[in-house]
């Protein structure tokens, strides 16, 4: 498996009202490659990712992305066997063995291409044409959430994001319970890929839908993030920046409770605040 973090020389330059002055020394930082995931041989999708965790990756990008339906869709994951130029292995191919008789929706993943285009479609329409098919009635979700405990969701993942310590350099997201206990956090470098590393968790794990809990991402909300939180039948999704205008359309639309701008004692609610008791 590739590592995580990479040292890399760089030049620090400080500069003082005497004057500026510059170190060359080492530097952490987070690694990006491509994983290329493939469903019985076929390339589906590629995303740029931090290596670790990819058979979660994979699993969480399939079902959130509504290639497959559910976790045990899924027979076997494994790295195939390719090499860099000196002839060392990558692992950055997944290929995933479905089990007898799934049929992957495989269009899904040239039709998920709309979802960062902002071109010929808005609005209602948006939301219609690039929203995959959710089985979980998220909108029914009878969870009550603390307006306390959501505030301090961010600063409780903040402590399990170790990467992030050494370089500064990753996004994170994490699935907590109703009363804030963590159940997993993983980190990348893209934010839809954590959270598909802890949806495919979560699979693996037997827990989806992940009806009660609640998803935290460092950054932004976008629609992708709100699209594969109710695609993981979770009723709330948190972040410690703002939403998008289209990613709290669809929180509304799909009855899904969204909060930005969490940090203590401050939150900001876009969707779905009678969970909050609001």
């Amino acid at each position: 498996m590739g590592r995580v973090t990479r040292r890399t020389p760089a030049v620090r330059v400080e500069v003082t009202p005497e004057g500026v002055r510059s170190t060359t020394r080492p530097d952490t930082l987070a690694v990006e490659e491509p994983l290329e995931i493939r469903v019985g041989g076929t390339s589906v999708t590629v995303t740029m990712r931090t290596p670790g965790d990819d058979f979660d990756l994979a699993l969480g990008n399939l079902l959130t992305e509504g290639v497959l339906r559910r976790g045990d869709d899924v027979a076997q994951l494994m790295h195939c066997l390719d090499e860099d130029e000196s002839g060392s292995p990558t692992y950055n191919v997944v290929d995933v063995t479905l089990a007898p008789g799934v049929v992957p929706d495989l269009e899904r993943s040239a039709r998920s291409g709309y979802q960062s285009s902002a071109c010929g479609v808005c609005g209602k329409t948006s939301i219609d044409a690039i929203t995959a098919t959710g089985q979980y009635a998220v909108a029914d979700d009878p969870v009550v959430l603390s307006p306390v405990v959501v505030a301090g969701l961010p600063d409780r993942m903040r402590a399990s994001q170790k990467v992030f310590d050494r370089t500064g350099g990753l996004h994170a997201a994490g699935i907590f319970t109703a009363d804030g206990e963590p159940l997993v956090v993983r980190e990348d470098v893209g934010r839809h890929n954590a959270v598909d590393k802890v949806v495919g968790w979560a699979a693996r794990e037997g827990r989806l839908p992940l009806s009660g809990h609640v998803l935290v991402v460092s950054g932004r909300a976008s629609f992708e993030l709100v699209q594969k939180a109710v695609m993981a039948g979770l009723p709330a999704l948190v972040a410690v920046s703002a939403p998008s205008s289209l990613a709290a359309e669809l929180a509304e639309h799909s009855g899904l409770t969204l909060v930005g701008f969490a940090r203590p004692p401050r939150l900001t609610v876009y969707a779905g605040a009678h969970r909050l008791g609001l």
